[in-house]
C-alpha cells in the first residue's frame, strides 16, 4: 500500500459533523449551499468555524464544497468567501467552475484546491492538466470502472478521490423543472418547500420498482440515482492501487446510516493497513449499514464492474 488513504465524509450540520468525525472520518466536506453543488447542508462562515474548530481538536480536515456552476451574479460574492474560509483555517476547496481557481489564487494563494468536475474528470491527462493549474487533487468520475481507475492512479500528478459509498446524481439543470411540472399539472406551489426535505421521487413506467429521489434547490433540479454505490468488498484493490482518497455520500440519509458507513470504511481501512498481504474483507463489517439501508435501495457496484464503451 502506497499510503494510507483519507477518509471523507459529507456532513449535513454541526450534530453530524462531530458523529462522523468520532466514527472515524478523517476529513469531512461541507460548505455554502450558494457556491456549492448537491451539499449535504449549508454551512454558514459560522458553522464552518465551528467544524474546523472540532475537526482540528481530532487531527482532521475540512474541506469547502465550491462545486457550483458559478452563474456572473455570484462572481463579486465568491472572492470574499474563498478569503474568509482560508482565513478560518479550511484545509482545501472543491471545485469545478474555473472561477473558484482564478479567485483562489488571488484571495487565499496558499488554499488547496481539489478539481471535481463530476463526469468530466476520466483520463489522467485531464486531470494532470489540472494539476499544473494548481490543484492538488481530482475528483474521479462516478463513471469509470475498477480498470480505469487502477489503471489510472499511477499516472497521476495528483491525488485521486473515489466515491466508494452512497447515491450518485444521475441529472441536472438549472431550471426549476419539478415547479414547471406542478404548474403545468395546475397546483403550483403556495407553500412548502421542494427540497431535500419534501421525499419526492420519480418512477419510471418500464421500472416500476425503482424510486430516483428528485428535488429543488437554488442551483437547480436535481436526479439522483435509484440505488447505492458500496465497493466495500473491493476497497482492498483501490487502496492498492494507490487512491488517495475514498468518499462516503450521505446526501439524503439519516445521520446514523452515515455513522454507520463511516464506521464500516474505517475498519476496512484500519485492517488493510496493519496487514495488506492478509487483508479479508469480512461481510459483518456491513451489517450495521445493511440493517439500516432503505428496502427499497440496493447496494450496488455501480460502475466499478461496467464495461464501458466509447
Amino acid at each position: 500500500m502506497k499510503s494510507k488513504p483519507e477518509l471523507l465524509a459529507t456532513a449535513a450540520s454541526l450534530t453530524e459533523a462531530a458523529a462522523l468525525l468520532d466514527a472515524g472520518a478523517d476529513a469531512l466536506l461541507i460548505g455554502d449551499d450558494r457556491f456549492g453543488m448537491r451539499l449535504a447542508g449549508h454551512f454558514s462562515l459560522e458553522d464552518t468555524a465551528a467544524a474546523v474548530e472540532m475537526a482540528r481538536a481530532r487531527g482532521r480536515k475540512v474541506y469547502a464544497g465550491l462545486g457550483g456552476l458559478m452563474p456572473n451574479r455570484l462572481l463579486d460574492e465568491l472572492p470574499a468567501y474563498i478569503k474568509a474560509i482560508a482565513e478560518i483555517g479550511v484545509d482545501a476547496a472543491e471545485f469545478g467552475d474555473p472561477a473558484v481557481l482564478a479567485a483562489a489564487r488571488r484571495e487565499a494563494p496558499g488554499l488547496k484546491l481539489h478539481w471535481n468536475a463530476e463526469m468530466t474528470s476520466t483520463n489522467f491527462a485531464t486531470a494532470n492538466y489540472w494539476g499544473s493549474k494548481g490543484a492538488s487533487r481530482v475528483v474521479l468520475a462516478r463513471e469509470l470502472n475498477m480498470d480505469e481507475i487502477t489503471e489510472m492512479a499511477p499516472k497521476l500528478e495528483v491525488e485521486a478521490q473515489v466515491q466508494v459509498h452512497g447515491m450518485t446524481n444521475i441529472y441536472h439543470s438549472k431550471r426549476k423543472l419539478v415547479e414547471s411540472y406542478m404548474a403545468h399539472q395546475g397546483r403550483p406551489i403556495t407553500g412548502g418547500s421542494l427540497g431535500k426535505e419534501r421525499g419526492l421521487f420519480l418512477i419510471e413506467a418500464e421500472r416500476p420498482d425503482e424510486k430516483f429521489p428528485i428535488y429543488e434547490d437554488r442551483n437547480g433540479t436535481h436526479i439522483m440515482s435509484s440505488d447505492d454505490i458500496c465497493i466495500m468488498e473491493d476497497l482492498h484493490v483501490l487502496m492498492e492501487a494507490g487512491v488517495h482518497s475514498f468518499k462516503i455520500e450521505g446526501l439524503l440519509k439519516p445521520t446514523a446510516y452515515n455513522v454507520a458507513a463511516v464506521k464500516a470504511y474505517r475498519r476496512a481501512i484500519d485492517a488493510y493497513a496493519v496487514d495488506p498481504a492478509g487483508y479479508a474483507f469480512r461481510e459483518e463489517w456491513l451489517d450495521e449499514v445493511r440493517a439500516l439501508q432503505d428496502p427499497e435501495r440496493e447496494l450496488t457496484f455501480g460502475f466499478f464492474y461496467k464495461e464501458q464503451v466509447y
